[in-house]
């Protein structure tokens, strides 16, 4: 069954757009507990990966029942709708899409039915043969236009005798990025693909199991890590415990940009927690470029680890120079044209009294477009700051990601047309310097091989057709 009055929201940000993560999912089998609310609280710690959509899907052992809505996790449940979602076992999911409108119909979880059963499915990531895959599904066979649905409707039509073997022969056929959790009536399974490119963890609950995509989102439920799900395992979660089996060598290839943008600073990855990394990329941002300066300022909240690092190495004062609206962001609300044009002052606000007459360094967490860094140091210089220096703690981003980022096209990238010297000019600032690859990589202490730096260099790990790839490849016309 599914509900939902299928809302749209709108975007609030008027000047660039950050870069994107595909979504949150979260999974848990617990007996006795309200695992509607464990999922719910999940979901929340995991808000940032997906601000589009969120659903939970729930079971009692004899039928799953999914609701799902356009907007944030609070505005999509409450504690009446969340009553109604009973079970011992259930999966959520918060969507940022990055195949398929931003629309009801590709709000997640699915939904399907199998010889077997129901079964519900949530996915962080982005398939690169999608096209190939949909060939395979009789015409009409999806309503939506995501990637997702396309598996879940292949791993519906399987025939095999559970979910579970359906999974086994389907995954090793599924090419690109992708954490799975999906569910029948009885158990959850996670997979995860053979180059682990998005996280995913397993934790433990006093009666139960857990499955999210950070480890911040256990804590946030009380559960223990045990582990990360393994790239290219697949788990099943029941009553007999968690068993484990492979469907694909594992060829690691995590993504870099969950250390400097995509992950919560309380998360762990590969035992590393993520605010020491970003904290450590600061220090060798310093290293790499530094400046005579009165004051070293982040861009919040993104910039703020990093900025610590370079205050600490340079021995320059860490400070607060802007100001940020935490309540702006995902509203409900139209901003007018002269909203609009306020720009960047909607969610950042220099403070005159602490930057004026100073040599600022700015530190951000990476440049898209430029627009938000440019509009930055338009304003500091109208508070009276004699001078702008911008520090960057990624490369520059000069490529696209096909494996779960929306960011834009290398077209838009402005690091894909313009050299670091022509960046600093179109943002206006005295210095520009960006990290390196190497220090960024050495910052995370994951071997080099181990990591994907598409984004940054250009070579993509799993071979991409872009022709099969793109938001809206399986719908007929775009946006």
């Amino acid at each position: 069954m599914l509900k939902g009055d299928g809302r749209l929201g709108h975007d609030l940000d008027p000047l660039d757009r950050a870069p994107q993560d595909a979504c949150g999912v979260f999974g848990v089998w617990a007996p006795g507990e309200d695992v509607s609310k464990l999922t719910y609280y999940g979901l929340y710690a995991l808000q940032h990966r997906g601000q589009e959509s969120a659903g939970i899907a729930v079971s009692e052992g004899s039928r799953i029942l999914v609701y799902k809505d356009m907007g944030l996790v609070p505005q999509v449940f409450d504690e009446s709708v969340l009553g109604t979602l009973r079970g011992h076992l259930a999966i959520g999911h918060c969507r940022y899409s990055t195949t398929g409108s931003s629309v009801w119909e590709n709000a997640q979880p699915t939904l399907s039915s199998t010889e077997v059963g129901g079964l519900a499915l949530a996915h962080n990531g982005n398939l690169i043969n999608t096209p190939e895959l949909a060939a395979r599904l009789p015409a009409g066979a999806t309503r939506a236009t995501t990637d997702t649905e396309v598996l879940t409707a292949l791993l519906a039509q399987d025939g095999s005798t559970s979910v579970e073997e359906a999974a086994a022969e389907l995954l090793p056929q599924v090419k690109g990025a992708y954490c799975l959790v999906f569910m029948d009536e009885k158990a959850i399974y996670a997979a995860r693909d053979p180059q682990g490119i998005r996280p995913l963890v397993l934790g433990r609950l006093d009666r139960g199991w857990v499955v999210a995509s950070e480890t911040a989102a256990l804590d946030i439920v009380g559960a223990t890590f045990v582990r990360e799900i393994e790239p290219g395992e697949l788990i099943t979660i029941d009553e007999r415990g968690v068993r484990s089996r492979r469907f694909a060598l594992a060829e690691p290839k995590g993504c870099l940009f969950e250390y400097v943008y995509l992950a919560r600073p309380d998360t762990t990855i590969a035992g590393r927690g993520v605010q020491v990394t970003r904290v450590e990329v600061g220090r060798t941002l310093a290293r790499e470029h530094p400046v005579e300066a009165d004051l070293v300022i982040p861009t919040p909240e993104s910039g703020t680890p990093a900025a610590i690092g370079y205050a600490a190495e340079s021995g320059i004062p860490y400070g607060q120079g802007l100001v940020k609206n935490s309540y702006v962001g995902r509203t409900f609300i139209q901003p007018s044209q002269t909203i609009r044009q306020l720009g960047i002052r909607l969610k950042l606000n220099p403070l005159k009294e602490i930057v004026a007459g100073k040599r600022l360094i700015v530190v951000d967490d990476s440049i898209v477009r430029g627009n938000t860094q440019r509009a930055i140091v338009r304003m500091l210089r109208e508070a009276g700051a004699t001078e702008v220096h911008v520090r960057i703690s990624s490369p520059p981003v000069a490529w696209p990601c096909f494996y779960g980022i929306d960011f834009a096209t290398r077209a838009e990238l402005i690091a894909g047309n313009l050299s670091v010297e022509e960046i600093r000019q179109s943002l206006g600032a005295d210095t520009l310097g960006y990290i390196s690859l190497d220090g960024l990589t050495k910052a995370t202490t994951i071997p080099r091989e181990r990591l994907c730096m598409a984004c940054f260099d250009g070579s993509y790990p799993i071979p991409v057709d872009e022709g099969s790839v793109g938001k809206y490849v399986l719908e007929a016309t775009g946006p």
